[in-house]
């Protein structure tokens, strides 16, 4: 099954309109954007989440999404909010992931790199960390920006990457265009903030679009194998 991770929750309402939709993840951003949350409020909504009763909440984690920030600083915020996994969205080295924690889900943008290059990055982390606690997450590469673009890249990259890798593809994914990236792909999972919004908020008809997208796509898979 491709796991789903709605990124940029600002709200215990939008947070409840992923769980109850069937997300896997939800994801809160830190790191100066228009979609940041303080601590303060990201606790709030992990903590309504948590203790919403859903019977859907069961298997759903609350990702913390950081950039460039002190590890230290990371490990005080998630542990304050109660994170699930830590997303590094910056220029953090696998060294830096060392340091953290929590679970990681480590970003990685896609621009002009080669195939062997990013299998090498993928490669180096698999190797420092383990398989066990990171998993990587390709991104369009926009310079001056740290996700959340809506922009895609080359999906042959990460066709490739996926049949080595546990992946998950960000970047310019909508409910139209979900099922055809899992039919080419494969990934482990795939993550969606600005294709889940309508007006730069997020939309709770969108959000159950892009998962029944993804589903029906699973079940579609599953049929052929």
């Amino acid at each position: 099954m491709t796991r789903v991770k709605i990124c940029g929750i600002r709200d215990e309402i939008q947070a409840l309109a992923a769980v109850e939709a069937g997300a896997d993840f939800i994801g809160m951003v830190f790191a100066p954007s228009q979609r940041q949350v303080s601590p303060a409020k990201a606790r709030e909504i992990a903590s309504a989440v948590k203790e919403s009763g859903h019977p859907d909440y069961i298997g759903t984690e609350v990702v913390g999404v950081f950039v460039n920030m002190p590890a230290s600083e990371v490990n005080e915020i998630a542990d304050y909010c109660a994170l699930d996994w830590v997303q590094l969205s910056g220029d953090e080295s696998w060294e830096y992931c060392r340091g953290v924690d929590k679970p990681i889900i480590k970003a990685v943008r896609v621009g002009q790199q080669s195939p062997r290059e990013l299998h090498n990055v993928l490669s180096a982390g698999t190797k420092l960390l383990g398989k066990q606690n990171f998993i990587t997450l390709l991104d369009t590469h926009v310079e001056g920006k740290y996700g959340g673009t809506g922009e895609g890249f080359d999906w042959n990259l990460a066709q490739q990457l996926a049949k080595k890798f546990p992946i998950i593809v960000a970047g310019g994914l909508s409910p139209e265009n979900v099922a055809q990236l899992i039919e080419k792909v494969k990934p482990w999972g795939v993550d969606v903030s600005s294709g889940v919004e309508t007006g730069g908020v997020k939309d709770p008809a969108k959000i159950r679009a892009f998962i029944a997208a993804v589903r029906k796509a699973d079940e579609k898979r599953q049929a052929i194998t």
